[in-house]
């Protein structure tokens, strides 16, 4: 019986010397498979940072010579940063602020995750209602941003088709022509679209301090947007893991039909070379190093809280080391994909204008809501092809969206830990939902975009640098490397490579510190279009930036002044030592220095040298046995070995 069970064990995958049990952790709950995970892990990295930066980053940075420093900091950065994050939240099945039971002292990054996943969850839903807006106002048989005879329109609209009421061949060679004269000088030409979205989606105010009206349209879209985050988060990771297999899933196939669509343009050729073709030379320049670990780092959002969220409810053996890398590569190949579309349609707008990709090309919101629908305005069936690129931006940034909510509600919930908040989790995500909605009305006025912009530049800028960096100071520093080690390979089952142990210990925190130093020196105030943000507003962005990375000194303070000790520096060992909760959720999983102690304050669990010997008697066993699994009848029958692991599992 004993050897049956055993047997089983290894057949099963789990470390040996476990229990045969389904990991499930009925409490907190778990994924309902690994593909679950996995896709919620690309929607979180995949977003819409991937469509409308990095395409604009490469061709700024050198074309195809930014793939060099962008992959390198990806192997030397990226993936061992990801793979942290995502075993540090798998091992003791806890969010953002649970897993400081590390080092109770640096809990203040947890709550500087929080901070940050506040901030970027309000301005990113609103951005997301953006594109529900153009998403509702592509539905009909004219893209309302083709011409400029409309009522919101300067005497500076210039289009790219001509008007509505000439004959088309002559309105499109005029158009061209008009379009060209005009490029010489930008300060004149303004097109449809982006009039269309200046002056009617957004009709901004002058100023970042004179809000005006409430956009109702947007406030209703924002309305919408939090309620489908609301439903599908409605019994955390249980239902939106289902959500995912479209969300995560389905903007592939809408870049794969636009990358089709765009390829077959005249003019899709020369914006493609203009994307890739490398500029060698700019790989000595330190702007584009700095770029490329930049774009990295955020791009796979490190230090948001939401990975290790996202983790914390995998099975206690999962294989997180090889999902960093499959979640890492498919973010870093999107990335790269995205600008295969992007560029072949303005390719395609910059031959048909007569000038140059780089006079069309943009990033941020220029390039989601002005450049590209002005160059969707150019195809046959033109409101097809809005349609399907607000709904890929829509699901984009649901994905991460979704993340973003449920590591503020396992946070709150896991700090609270009750059966009865448990329970009451729906309500919490309700809660959460609600006032992140209230927080973004500001964002639906005129002023609106000011705010969003100020938000996105400072509130995860270099904050979120200073948080990864502590907490790889505090993993491999204060709690131990070697400590560590040994918890990876008792989950995993086998220890973390050496390459990403250097990399933990040396290569990523100092990458991590140059990215910070190359944020300051490359710092420029904000501006948006001419308009120059007002002094007063920076100082807001900065208290922004700051307020999460204040939350770690405060809390250490405290918990140094509330810890136990007469003196000051048992107080500070005593915050710095990890609480005895620390560890594997489960007990199964609590072996060697993390199992209970017996009644006399003796550990009962098998040590792992222990478990070697009872492996090693049961393979010593198994070489008496016969081929038929008896014994031969010409040897005396002795009583049969009892390895340790056996003795554990029965």
């Amino acid at each position: 019986m004993s050897q049956s069970v055993c047997v089983c064990v290894i057949q099963n995958g789990a470390v040996p010397g476990e229990q045969v049990k389904k990991d499930e952790n009925s409490r907190r709950g778990n994924w309902g498979n690994q593909i679950e995970f996995v896709l919620t892990s690309v929607g979180y990295a995949v977003g819409l940072g991937n469509v409308w930066r990095f395409p604009y980053l490469c061709y700024r940075n050198g074309g195809g010579a930014f793939m060099f420093p962008y992959f390198i900091m990806l192997v030397f950065c990226g993936i061992p940063l990801f793979f942290l994050e995502l075993s540090f939240g798998q091992f003791t099945s806890l969010g953002c602020l649970g897993v400081w039971k590390v080092s109770p002292m640096f809990k203040g990054v947890g709550y500087g995750m929080m901070v940050v996943s506040t901030y970027i969850g309000i301005y990113y839903n609103v951005v997301i209602c953006i594109a529900i807006y153009y998403f509702f106002m592509s539905m009909t048989n004219l893209l309302p941003w083709t011409y400029c005879n409309n009522p919101w329109n300067t005497p500076d609209c210039s289009g790219v088709v001509g008007t509505a009421h000439t004959n088309a061949t002559l309105a499109n060679v005029s158009a061209a022509l008009s379009a060209v004269t005009n490029m010489a000088n930008r300060t004149k030409r303004t097109s449809p679209s982006e009039e269309y979205w200046r002056n009617y989606v957004l009709n901004v105010s002058d100023g970042i301090g004179n809000f005006g009206e409430v956009r109702l349209p947007i406030l209703g879209c924002l309305a919408i947007s939090w309620v489908v985050v609301f439903l599908c988060l409605i019994r955390g990771v249980k239902s939106s893991g289902k959500v995912v297999y479209f969300t995560a899933t389905f903007p592939y196939v809408v870049l794969t039909i636009l990358f089709v669509r765009g390829i077959t343009l005249e003019g899709a050729i020369s914006g493609i070379k203009y994307y890739l073709t490398p500029q060698w030379q700019k790989i000595l320049d330190a702007k584009v190093w700095g770029d490329a670990a930049s774009q990295i780092f955020y791009s796979l959002g490190c230090a948001w809280g939401g990975l290790i969220t996202m983790a914390s409810y995998n099975k206690f053996h999962n294989n997180c080391f090889r999902d960093s890398i499959i979640i890492s590569v498919t973010n870093c190949a999107t990335s790269v994909y995205a600008g295969f579309v992007i560029f072949s349609i303005l390719g395609f707008m910059a031959h048909h204008l007569g000038v140059d990709v780089s006079q069309v090309a943009d990033h941020g919101p220029g390039l989601a809501f002005v450049a590209y629908p002005e160059a969707l305005t150019l195809l046959p069936i033109s409101p097809l092809w809005s349609l399907l690129f607000f709904f890929m931006l829509i699901l984009l940034g649901l994905g991460t969206q979704f993340c973003l909510l449920e590591t503020l509600v396992t946070a709150i919930v896991d700090e609270i830990g009750t059966d009865w908040i448990i329970r009451r989790k729906t309500f919490i995500t309700l809660g959460v939902a609600i006032v992140g909605f209230l927080l973004g009305v500001p964002l639906t006025t005129r002023a609106g975009i000011y705010w969003l912009l100020l938000m996105d530049n400072y509130a995860a800028s270099f904050s979120l640098v200073i948080i990864s960096c502590i907490m790889c100071i505090c993993i491999m520093y204060v709690y131990g490397h070697r400590n560590y080690f040994k918890d990876v390979e008792m989950m995993l089952g086998f220890p973390p490579p050496a390459f990403f142990r250097i990399c933990w210990r040396f290569i990523s925190p100092l990458i991590i510190s140059f990215i910070l130093i190359f944020t300051v020196i490359q710092y420029k105030p904000i501006t948006y279009n001419d308009y120059v943000f007002p002094d007063w507003s920076l100082v807001i962005g900065f208290c922004m930036a700051l307020s999460s990375v204040v939350c770690i000194p405060i809390y250490s303070i405290f918990k140094i002044l509330t810890s136990k000790g007469s003196t000051f520096s048992e107080r500070l060992k005593n915050a710095l030592r990890p609480d005895p909760d620390w560890g594997p959720a489960l007990p199964e999983h609590r072996l060697g220095r993390y199992a209970s102690p017996g009644p006399e304050g003796m550990d009962m669990r098998p040590t792992t040298g222990e478990l070697e010997e009872g492996r090693e008697a049961e393979k010593e066993h198994k070489d008496e046995m016969g081929s038929n699994g008896r014994r031969p009848h010409s040897r005396r029958p002795r009583s049969r070995p009892h390895s340790l692991e056996n003795l554990y599992i029965l």
